[in-house]
């Protein structure tokens, strides 16, 4: 079990501690087929992971413009996000990960939880390019996540997103 690092950390203990957690995931879903199965894995192994994140979760593109609350390990989450409003619906609607070191300077931040000071969204996307699922990281620390942070969680999207089907039914989608 890993010790959760504490947002003190350099950004050398970071990428080894990342480095730690993606052996432990890759391990993890080795043989697992399921996305709803994956999605929880990864969410709690960041939960658990990292002192300096309160919530750690997926939210999932459930139509064309709206993301709906997937596995997650913290408090409640917010149960819907149009894409037009929040970090996760700009990482959503632009296909860019969100890094804010601050989110009440976000236009448009969602206060899902009073506590969240900074936070880190990262999109999922599948084969055809779009993005089907976000990786949503917070703290309740300003400024917590770093480009650290940011290349490891991009890394794990990628997996998730080659690896599984995430996405529930799309409008228009022959899936």
């Amino acid at each position: 079990m890993l010790h959760p690092l504490s947002v003190e950390a350099s950004s050398d203990e970071r990428s080894q501690h990342y480095l730690e957690v993606m052996t432990r995931i890759e391990g993890l879903l080795d043989d697992e087929t399921d996305g709803v199965a994956a999605m929880s894995t990864v969410a709690a192994e960041l939960f658990g992971a990292f002192a300096y994140i309160h919530w750690a979760g997926f939210y999932r593109r459930l139509e064309p413009e709206l993301l709906a609350v997937g596995p997650y390990q913290g408090g409640h989450g917010c149960t819907r996000i149009p894409f037009s409003r929040g970090v996760c619906g700009a990482a959503a609607r632009t296909g860019q990960t969100q890094l804010v070191d601050d989110v009440h300077a976000f236009e448009g931040h969602i206060a899902c939880s009073s506590q969240t000071q900074s936070e880190l969204v990262v999109p999922v996307f599948n084969g055809a390019g779009e993005v089907v699922a976000v990786i949503d990281l917070d703290s309740d620390a300003p400024a917590a996540f770093s480009v650290v942070d940011q290349v490891a969680v991009e890394q794990i999207a990628r997996l998730m997103g080659e690896r599984f089907v995430l996405d529930g039914p799309l409008q228009g989608s022959d899936r």
